[in-house]
């Protein structure tokens, strides 16, 4: 396919599961090298999504192309050419290391000598070199998710499908695969990934799509979602138990919006020390203040009235 069409394209996409629709009649495209988000709370239609685009569940209705081709015709072709990190690891836990990526590369027909050089690179690389004779069972959850990771590019795809690569994983460990998928977009690798971290999709995606009851709510890179749709600051206010129903009204000019949620109270403002200066002055008493940026979670609120993670 020319280097100038997307790798990617949807239009009209759907998929139903009798009577219940996971995506609604989406559209999106991809672009080659370009890492794309799917961010959404569990349910929005993310991974049924990426399923169709791993040509492993049937499109109901619409058009999809991946890699140029039509996933109802030219599956295998499309498998061939991916690398698929599900959200579940499924790894084999009665092999080693090493072994779990030879196992896996003989399902492209790879010879075993090249799939050994390539099992070390791709070892190195993920840093798990030193526990390639290792077996799987007793390694961490970071550990086992970074040699997921290594297994899905042993056929070398153009294009990785990542379905909540980080779900589970400690901060320092998220950061590490964070590093990893980084410098695979270096390389060129096209990523597709799915989460419902709003920092995970800030820190990888040059794109992103907001999916919420299987509809694409908004698009745009990560900058441009939270200008359009949120302020630059937010900030956030904890009040007694029972006391988020405490009149705002007082804050008025200094607030774009104010969100109440069950823990505590959100004002949106570009002058964040303008709105607590009137909060003080109004004899409002949190228990809590603080300032922070606005994020993508902020956006979602603003656009599906509530949380990411509910």
């Amino acid at each position: 396919m020319p280097a100038d069409e997307p790798l990617i394209t949807a239009r009209g996409l759907t998929k139903r599961f009798g009577s219940f629709t996971a995506v609604d009649r989406v559209d999106f495209e991809i672009g080659r090298g370009e890492s794309f988000g799917f961010l959404g709370p569990n349910g929005a239609g993310k991974s049924s999504t990426m399923r169709m685009i791993a040509a492993v569940s049937p499109v109901t209705s619409g058009t999809l192309r991946v890699l140029g081709l039509d996933p109802a015709r030219h599956g295998p072709q499309i498998r061939a050419r991916l690398g698929v990190v599900p959200q579940e690891d499924s790894l084999d836990t009665e092999l080693t290391v090493e072994e779990n990526l030879i196992v896996y590369g003989r399902y492209f027909d790879l010879p075993r000598p090249l799939l050994r050089r390539r099992a070390a690179e791709l070892l190195a690389f993920v840093q798990l070199t030193e526990r390639a004779g290792d077996q799987v069972e007793p390694l961490s959850g970071g550990m086992k998710r970074r040699l997921t990771i290594a297994r899905a590019l042993v056929n070398e795809p153009e294009l990785l499908l990542l379905d909540e690569p980080t779900t589970g994983l400690d901060p320092q460990a998220r950061h590490l695969v964070w590093d990893r998928l980084y410098r695979l977009k270096q390389r060129g690798t096209t990523l597709v990934l799915t989460t419902h971290y709003m920092d995970e999709a800030e820190q990888l995606c040059d794109r992103l799509v907001v999916m919420d009851g299987g509809r694409i709510v908004a698009e745009g890179t990560p900058a441009d979602l939270i200008r359009e749709h949120s302020t630059r600051e937010v900030l956030e206010l904890r009040f007694p138990a029972g006391g988020n129903d405490v009149d705002l009204a007082m804050i008025d000019g200094f607030a774009a919006r104010v969100e109440r949620l069950p823990d505590r109270v959100l004002v949106y403002t570009d002058d964040s020390d303008a709105a607590l200066a009137r909060v003080g002055t109004a004899g409002l008493m949190p228990e809590a203040t603080l300032t922070r940026r606005s994020t993508l979670e902020d956006v979602f609120l603003r656009l599906t009235g509530r949380q990411l993670v509910d």
